[in-house]
């Protein structure tokens, strides 16, 4: 395990509690983050544009720049892939609003389908006309921010949908994680939907079905995400405190709640249930998790007799951290926030 050379830069926000944060993949002095009164459960939220800027000893120093007010609490937030100044959030009244920073308090645009609780979105970097989003109501919509209506949804799950996000490598797949304790993966172009009938279509018959269903733990998967450098292998983590490796390829459905394979790599070690895991942008091996332990730490899933699996703890915080995000342009930067209102930012 490695020691940092130097402290983490924060910066406190009060009375809000962050539920996640992200870089910009414009500019590398940009950060998001999406925030809630009362650590979510009631009131208001709030989207902070944070500024990145260099300061003494290597240290970046961090400036709240702007600040939107929403009636309910954001939960999670993603950037724009073709437009530098634009973002979407999720909030809890089940809306979704894209956000121009060049413009002063208002969305440009709002959606409102889902019937509960918004808990992620996530924009494709493949085709970059479409984000998805995912909800406690069950279901994983496609949206492109010119339409005033979902592009396609998913019933994905019979519980909540905690994460939904495209594969970087195959613009057509979508991932899904859920209560019910699986990572679920749906190819857009599959017609597992019903397509008789004058008035049927996939926003009131949704696409239900799976290409593959991972049933990755007993407990509830909070979240997920696709390895940048190996198609088909994603981690998953969540309440049994264990962040997964899974390369999909190797998962061999024999039936209904049963798989012919195993998880590539297991990380252990969290006290408390896993909340965020985010593979590396700069390297196949590097990730990063978040826990409600009040720890950010960072793994290898190759590790040698030099370099163990647990290359760090990040512990300044002093609630639960519930998001962390790489710098897509620093390889050793990480951002993480957490409901003790502080986002932190640390260099390895």
């Amino acid at each position: 395990m490695s020691s940092l050379p130097q402290p983490p830069t924060t910066i406190q926000t009060p009375g809000f509690a962050h539920y996640s944060t992200s870089w910009s993949p414009f500019h590398t002095s940009r950060l998001a983050l999406a925030s809630a009164a009362n650590f979510g459960l009631v009131g208001n939220g709030r989207l902070h544009l944070v500024s990145v800027t260099p300061g003494p000893a290597r240290l970046p120093a961090l400036n709240i720049e702007k600040k939107y007010e929403t009636q309910d609490g954001l939960y999670d937030i993603a950037w724009s892939e073709i437009h530098e100044n634009q973002l979407v959030t999720a909030s809890g009244d089940g809306s979704i609003r894209l956000w121009d920073i060049m413009l002063d308090e208002h969305p440009i645009r709002a959606w409102q389908e889902h019937t509960r609780e918004v808990f992620s979105v996530d924009w494709s970097n493949i085709q970059k006309d479409r984000f998805v989003s995912s909800s406690w109501d069950g279901t994983v919509k496609i949206w492109t921010p010119d339409l005033a209506r979902s592009v396609l949804t998913l019933q994905a799950h019979h519980a909540c949908v905690y994460q939904a996000l495209f594969s970087p490598h195959q613009p057509e797949l979508v991932a899904s994680c859920s209560t019910d304790g699986t990572v679920k993966i749906f190819d857009l172009r599959s017609p597992s939907y019903l397509t008789t009938g004058p008035n049927t279509n996939t926003f009131t018959n949704p696409i239900s079905t799976a290409v593959l269903t991972v049933p990755a733990s007993g407990t509830e998967i909070l979240s997920i995400d696709w390895n940048k450098y190996r198609p088909m292998v994603l981690a998953s983590a969540g309440v049994d405190k264990v962040a997964k490796v899974w390369d999909c390829r190797m998962v061999q459905t024999g039936g209904v709640g049963q798989v012919g394979g195993s998880c590539e790599t297991q990380f252990l070690g969290h006290e408390y249930a896993v909340r965020k895991v985010q593979w590396s942008p700069h390297r196949s091996d590097v990730l990063a998790t978040a826990s409600y332990d009040m720890t950010c730490r960072v793994w290898t899933a190759m590790p040698q007799a030099d370099r163990p699996q647990l290359l760090h703890i990040h512990d300044p915080h002093t609630e639960f951290v519930v998001g962390c995000s790489w710098s897509l342009y620093d390889e050793g930067i990480i951002a993480s926030c957490g409901w003790d209102g502080r986002l932190s930012v640390f260099r390895l």
